[in-house]
């Protein structure tokens, strides 16, 4: 049977073109997306930013449930594109998706070849997991939950014995620069050595922004301390166009015990017969969805959120499911809930949902291309269109590294080719007064406070104007800390995408529009002109926006 398949609702819009420059191709950030760019640009030189040590601080190294991909019989590439776009609730971009899961087998394949342990049986057919969502059993994972460990530490192994890569640890980008061709650098700081006010220039020849999600401007997160929003705000300061920026998907089952970031407890979990019960002992996702504990998640987040408003708690039943097997099958939650001080086996999880990843970012085409010239995103910080309003399970490990190797073939499309074995020393350059670290760290508690309470599970127009107010006042206070005003520029640009939007679709949930509005199943896309002028200009075409912000 032929699929007749939609063009990329991207396929007109011509992103910015590449001006070559000397310099290496730097990549900000060090999970998944950026290392596996880092390995698929070989041999041209390239600079990897690390905020932290290889494998620290980055979402990949803690994802538990694995990598989706059609590799189980009876089941398909066309399946998997299906349950993507149902999940994302009426607006993925469907040939993104489609194309996504027809490269997903080979993904899973090339990942093997770096030596990522994939769990096998004794036929050495892979041992897969069904999600939340997901129609068949297509989640591969390693050892249970660690999936994402095993696949950051095969890939750093690569990354540290690659002569065309160079890592520099313990720098965070703090600015990008930016003439009249686009994109010329970045701006690099050194957390440690923010006292004396020296900054380090790193000359591009591209520019990859692969720094993560946004979960650090919430108060409950599952994401690293790292994860701030801030590349989406220097994007957005370029000149770059953010899309979905409204679209913010909250896991239902972070383990609550006042542990930030908070542990994560897998939806590996119900997917093996874990069920979630309130304090009377009652199951309620029963009556809220027909699929129960294995609703989608924004579903089975409001489910959870609403038992815990009403006072009834909410908690992950592991005992009958799981039981004593329950450590030696995800090793991972079981040391979280040990550190916590809870026994799985024969104890109630308790749960509360928590900001776990950002469905919006900076918008790129299906080659990772952004509007700005000279800068690609790859991962979480970018918006493909796949995810649409609610990504489904699994899909984020592998979307990474999907458009990781497409950023990576298109920007050795684009450089020269003699620029080989050579890497670009940074410069030192004088950059903005340090902050005060006390007053910077009370200001992010207000912030993530303000977001969590405003912006969060459940949305209404009163709450999304008063964090609009109080985070335009913050702005203005923030404008020496460059730091948290990339943070509050972030949260600014979500809070007025979820503003604008007047109608309930998967993540983003509001209480006064509780349901989808089918003349707004559209994507979002904005500049920070329209968010300064008070009148985003959300849900246009993407040409008509995107075309705005573009780099001659």
């Amino acid at each position: 049977m032929t699929v007749k398949r939609r063009r990329p609702m991207l396929s007109n819009f011509k992103p910015a073109q590449a001006h070559p420059r000397a310099g290496d191709v730097v990549i900000i950030g060090a999970g998944l997306a950026g290392l596996f760019t880092a390995l698929k640009l070989a041999p041209l030189p390239v600079t990897v930013i690390a905020a932290a040590p290889l494998g620290e601080g980055a979402s990949s190294m803690w994802a538990q449930g694995g990598i989706a991909a059609a590799v189980g019989d009876g089941d398909s590439t066309h399946k998997h594109a299906s349950d993507t776009i149902a999940a994302g609730a009426g607006i993925v971009d469907e040939a993104i998706a489609h194309m996504v899961a027809d490269e997903a087998p080979d993904c899973i394949r090339e990942l093997l070849t770096y030596g990522v342990p994939f769990d096998r049986d004794l036929e050495g057919h892979y041992v897969l997991s069904q999600e939340a969502a997901h129609s068949e059993k297509r989640v591969v994972r390693v050892s249970g939950d660690r999936a994402g460990a095993a696949i950051m530490q095969a890939l750093i192994t690569a990354v540290r014995a690659s002569p065309s890569i160079r890592v520099l640890e313990g720098y965070e980008a703090d600015d990008l620069i930016t003439d009249e061709h686009g994109v010329e650098g970045v701006r690099l700081v050194r957390p440690a050595a923010l006292g004396n006010g020296t900054y380090e220039f790193v000359p591009a020849s591209a520019v990859v922004f692969a720094t993560g999600g946004v979960g650090a401007l919430y108060a409950l997160t599952t994401n690293p301390t790292y994860a701030k929003g801030e590349a989406i705000a220097m994007a957005a300061r370029a000149g770059a166009v953010i899309a979905d920026a409204e679209f913010v998907q909250f896991h239902p089952t972070a383990i609550a015990a006042n542990i930030d970031p908070a542990p994560l407890a897998s939806e590996a979990l119900r997917g093996d017969g874990a069920t979630l019960v309130n304090a009377n002992g009652e199951r309620f996702m029963l009556s809220l969805d027909p699929n129960g504990d294995l609703a989608a998640r924004d579903i089975v987040a409001r489910g959870v959120f609403a038992e815990i408003m009403a006072g009834r708690g909410a908690f992950l039943d592991c005992r009958t499911a799981l039981g004593e097997r329950f450590a030696e099958a995800y090793p991972t939650v079981y040391a979280h809930c040990r550190r916590a001080g809870i026994d799985p086996a024969r104890e109630l999880i308790p749960v509360a949902p928590a900001e776990h990843y950002h469905m919006g970012g900076i918008a790129t085409d299906d080659r990772g291309r952004t509007s700005l010239a000279g800068l690609w995103a790859v991962g979480e910080v970018a918006s493909t269109g796949l995810h649409g309003a609610n990504r489904l399970a699994s899909n984020s490990l592998l979307e990474a590294a999907v458009f990781g190797a497409r950023v990576a073939r298109d920007i050795k499309s684009v450089l020269p080719k003699d620029r080989v074995g050579h890497f670009v020393e940074p410069r030192r350059v004088r950059g903005t007064s340090p902050a005060d670290p006390e007053r910077r760290a009370v200001a992010v508690e207000r912030l993530r406070n303000i977001m969590t309470n405003y912006v969060g599970v459940v949305r209404d127009a009163k709450g999304l104007r008063k964090a609009a107010s109080e985070l335009d006042a913050m702005a203005h206070e923030a404008e020496a800390d460059s730091v948290l005003s990339n943070m509050i520029l972030a949260a600014r640009l979500i809070t007025a995408a979820a503003l604008n939007r007047k109608e309930s679709r998967g993540g983003h949930f509001r209480s006064d529009y509780p349901y989808p509005n089918a003349k707004l199943a559209s994507r979002t896309f904005m500049t920070i002109d329209d968010l300064n002028n008070k009148a985003p200009r959300t849900l246009l075409t993407p040409p008509t926006i995107l075309a705005a912000g573009c780099g001659t």
